[in-house]
Formats: structure tokens, C-alpha cells, sequence
């Protein structure tokens, strides 16, 4: 099967009191994007990325790819106003049936097993994304309080989420809500159900300083 990964390097730098986007901070000299990209490569030999990026950054995405990637696997589209924008423009460039992968750029911790069970899902089921259990006590608010919930049954959701584009791609041609906050929803909106996967709790999302510390400590644990 034909395999995309959009990765969505759309976000800029305000949580982390940047003026770079958190995708191209450093973590052990190496920016934060590249990580990813080499894990998604490393993954599958025949798998093409489809980068999505700020207009005024592309130049900076594209310097990353020529100094450590095969270009010819990698193509650069630009971002839109939201994440569904973005990945409109992405699923754009996919251009056979396919399994498409879509994962956040600053979601630089993930593995090639985590890329791989989510692919043997979605091949399986259509649609896959990967989860990991919520440990604190957790509160829903409604119109007349709060009431507790049972956290076992409270999932954290992450990326990469993978679709058939049979399904990705029909799903995404209908109209912008507010409530589509990833692929998923997206996808369940236009009908289908998706299927949960175990994902990991190092796939930490790069959003604040402290994340770069971790990941970098993470990174050595890895290693040794």
C-alpha cells in the first residue's frame, strides 16, 4: 500500500516565548522537525512526507531537507488558518489510494513501532489513531456544575492519526467546525468510526520550554 505522512509544522512560537516556531528550536543541535521526519523515513522505505508549513518558514524547512533528508521523498505545501486547513492543503498533494498518516511536527519522540502499529490498524480498520490513559482525577462542566467522571474510561489522544484516504480524503471536503480539533474528529463527523491504538507516553507534544529538556532527557535515556 501506498504510504503519505502529512506532518503539520503550522504552529508558531507564543507558548514557548519564541520569536522561532517551536518546530525549529533545538534539541541536541538538531532541530525539533527533524526528528520526526527521520523517524517517519526511517519507518518505510517507500514512504513519501508531505510537509506543511507557514509561508515564511519554508525556506527554513526546505534548508533542513537538503541538509540531512532525500529530497525526493519530501514535498513542502503551505499551511493554512487552522489544523484542518492545514491538512486540507496537505491531503492536496496525495496523488494515489494510500494509507496517510497525519502527526504533529513537535511530536518528535515518537517511535518507528508506534508508526508501524498505527499503520497495521488503519490498514485493518480504515482509521487509527493512538491513545494513552489519563491518570489524574478528571471533571466534566456542564450547564448546571461540574460532574466527576471514571478516568478509566477518559483517553488522551495522539498522533500520527492514520486513515485510508478512501476516507481521509472524502471526509475533508466537508465544511469547517470549531469542534475539529484532529483528524479524528473530522473523520467521525463525516460517518466512520475509528479505531483506538495503544500509544506511548514518551510521544510527548512540544509546547512549552520544559518540554525541550524533557525530550532532550528522554533522547538520552534512549541511548544509553
Amino acid at each position: 500500500m501506498n504510504k503519505y505522512a502529512v506532518i503539520v509544522a503550522g504552529g508558531n512560537g507564543s507558548r514557548m516565548n519564541s520569536a522561532v516556531p517551536k518546530q525549529f528550536l533545538l534539541i541536541k543541535n538538531k532541530p525539533v522537525l527533524y526528528y520526526t521526519l527521520q523517524t517517519f523515513l526511517n519507518a518505510y522505505d517507500d514512504l513519501k512526507i508531505i510537509l506543511v508549513l507557514p509561508e515564511e518558514y519554508v525556506a527554513a524547512g526546505q534548508e533542513i531537507i537538503d541538509a540531512w533528508f532525500d529530497y525526493k521523498r519530501i514535498k513542502i505545501t503551505i499551511g493554512g488558518r487552522t489544523r484542518f486547513h492545514s491538512v486540507q492543503n496537505g491531503l492536496q498533494l496525495v496523488e494515489e489510494e494510500s494509507i496517510v498518516f497525519v502527526h504533529d511536527a513537535v511530536r518528535c519522540l515518537l517511535t518507528e513501532q508506534l508508526v508501524k502499529n498505527c499503520y497495521d490498524t488503519a490498514l485493518e480498520f480504515g482509521a487509527a489513531i493512538p491513545v494513552v490513559d489519563c491518570k489524574d482525577s478528571v471533571r466534566l462542566v456542564t450547564g448546571n456544575g461540574n460532574e466527576a467522571l471514571e478516568r478509566r474510561n477518559v483517553k488522551l489522544v495522539q498522533t500520527p492519526q492514520v486513515f485510508l484516504s478512501t476516507i481521509l480524503l472524502p471526509a475533508f471536503n466537508i465544511d469547517y467546525k470549531d469542534k475539529f480539533t484532529d483528524e479524528a474528529s473530522v473523520v467521525e463527523a463525516f460517518g466512520m468510526k475509528v479505531q483506538l491504538v495503544e500509544g506511548e507516553e514518551d510521544n510527548i507534544k512540544i509546547t512549552r520550554p520544559i518540554d525541550l529538556l524533557i525530550a532532550e532527557k528522554l533522547m538520552d535515556e534512549r541511548n544509553a
